[in-house]
């Protein structure tokens, strides 16, 4: 009997290949403790050599572009390989933060109000301001990690993150002050709300990947009936967007 091995993507292409290849080998090592395991480190938009469609399961690690916005998962349903999470057509709508927020808040669950744009399309700052306020979010529509995220807290700042949009597809968000929470989904049932607390105040990149620079309270020090709200809205989000396998759903209350 040949017995299945979990293959470990990790790596790619995107601004987020550093954060991905910690990910995958931590991944692959705890694994491995349990699985046949093969950890493949990509660095093209391709599938690696060495993949047997017969042989192996796919658990993917790669972040951003190509990794988690339908590209590689195409690949593998092209090349008839199995794999674990999203299929090709939610990985495309989860990466669009428009697109999800469109869907979600079709089932009921509360989005930011927000502006998406195209950089060669920018909107006015006042016409912004007007909109959301001041005190706003610039971030790439379509990018993980916290990549290009600014906190904006006045028209100055606006008006130089505007300014400083490089090409692509963007969103502006009202800003939202409260507690951030995480809750993990695994076969459409949410699993434990985890509480994020950035010691600065701010979970961005460097909070998310700098050891020592975040808490995390799990399970969150939250009310019954709140915990229980929260866990219904992330089954209704990953259902909404069509989710396979498991995704994470994020909350500020």
């Amino acid at each position: 009997m040949i017995f299945p091995v979990i293959a470990v993507f990790c790596g790619g292409t995107s601004p987020e290949r550093e954060v991905s290849l910690g990910s995958g080998r931590a991944c692959a090592l705890a694994l491995a403790r349990s699985f046949p395991t093969r950890l493949f480190e990509l660095a093209a938009d391709a599938l690696p050599a060495g993949l047997d469609p017969a042989r192996h399961v796919v658990f993917s690690t790669l972040h951003g572009t190509f990794g988690e916005d339908g590209g590689m998962q195409r690949l593998l349903d092209a090349a008839g390989v199995q794999y674990a999470g999203c299929d090709a057509a939610g990985s495309a709508l989860t990466m669009d933060k428009t697109r999800t927020k469109q869907t979600v808040a079709a089932q009921g669950v509360g989005v930011a109000k927000g502006i998406a744009f195209a950089a060669e399309k920018k909107p006015t700052v006042d016409g912004v301001i007007a909109q959301l306020g001041e005190k706003v979010v610039v971030k790439p529509n379509d990018q993980g990690s916290s990549v290009g995220l600014r906190l904006v807290d006045s028209r100055a700042e606006l008006a130089d993150a505007l300014a400083q949009a490089a090409p692509g597809s963007w969103l502006i968000e009202q800003r939202i002050f409260g507690r951030e929470l995480s809750v993990g989904v695994l076969r459409g049932e949410a699993m434990g709300v985890v509480e994020i607390r950035p010691k600065s105040g701010v979970y961005d990149y460097a909070s998310k990947y700098t050891r020592g620079l975040t808490e995390y309270f799990a399970p969150a020090p939250l009310d019954e009936a709140m915990t229980r709200t929260v866990r219904r809205a992330a089954e209704t989000a990953f259902a909404a967007c069509g989710g396979r396998d498991y995704a994470r759903v994020d909350f500020i209350l």
